[in-house]
C-alpha cells in the first residue's frame, strides 16, 4: 500500500477523538494465487463496465452500496476526476446486475505492475444474503489473475458489514496487516446524510 501515508506506531492506550472524527480498525488482506471458485448459487449476473462518461451512474451505485457502511472517498471526487480515473484501462469498475436489477459493485485497480487491488466490492442492502457476493468474488478473482500478478489485495474495516472480514478470508484472502484509520466523519463533512451508517453513532 505505497499510496498510504503511514504514521508512527501507537502505544497501548486510549486516544480521544474530536466530535467530527471517526476511527476504524482496518485489516489488510492479500491472495497470492487464485483461490478456487466458491459460489454455490447458480444465479446469472451481468457486469457492465463504467466508462469515462459514467460519473453520475457510478456515483449513484457507489452510494447505493456504500452509504450504509460509510463509504465516502469517491464522493469527494469531481466528475472530471472520475472521468480521468476511468480513462485508465487498468481501472475496471463494474455495475453488477441480474434480471431483478442492481446487485452491487466490483472495482479493480491494476495500475501497479505486479499486483491488483480490489478497490471497492459490495452488494446493495436489499440483495445482501442471497449468495451474490460469492459469485461476484469469483468474477473478481478471475479478472485480477487474468494477467500475471504476484498478489491480489483488499482491505476492510470495522465500519463494514460484520461478516466482511470472514467473507474475504473464506474467499481465499489472508490477513497480513492491521491499522487504525482516523478520518473526518463524512456525515459532518456533508458527503453523506446524517442517518448514514447508523451502527456508528454520530456525536
Amino acid at each position: 500500500m505505497a499510496d498510504i501515508d503511514w504514521k508512527g506506531t501507537l502505544e497501548a492506550g486510549y486516544y480521544p477523538l474530536g466530535d467530527s472524527q471517526i476511527a476504524a480498525i482496518v485489516t489488510f488482506l492479500e491472495m497470492r494465487t487464485p483461490a478456487s471458485p466458491r459460489a454455490a448459487s447458480s444465479a446469472t449476473l451481468s457486469y457492465e463496465r463504467f466508462g469515462p462518461k459514467d460519473a453520475t451512474a457510478y456515483r449513484t451505485l457507489y452510494r447505493a452500496v456504500g452509504e450504509q457502511w460509510g463509504w465516502a472517498s469517491r464522493l469527494e471526487w469531481s466528475d472530471a476526476q472520475l472521468e480521468q480515473h476511468f480513462k485508465d484501462e487498468a481501472v475496471a469498475a463494474f455495475h453488477v446486475t441480474d434480471r431483478n436489477g442492481t446487485v452491487g459493485i466490483v472495482e479493480l485497480d491494476a495500475r501497479a505492475p505486479n499486483e491488483t487491488e480490489l478497490a471497492f466490492f459490495g452488494v446493495v442492502a436489499e440483495r445482501i444474503g442471497a449468495g451474490h457476493a460469492a459469485i461476484m468474488m469469483d468474477f473478481a478473482i478471475a479478472h485480477a489473475f487474468a494477467r500475471p500478478i504476484a498478489r491480489f489485495f483488499v482491505h476492510t474495516c470495522t465500519l463494514d458489514h460484520p461478516a466482511a472480514l470472514r467473507f474475504y478470508e473464506k474467499s481465499g484472502f489472508r490477513a497480513y496487516k492491521r491499522a487504525v484509520e482516523i478520518a473526518t466523519d463524512p456525515r459532518i463533512a456533508g458527503l453523506l446524510p446524517s442517518n448514514a451508517f447508523p451502527h456508528f453513532p454520530r456525536l
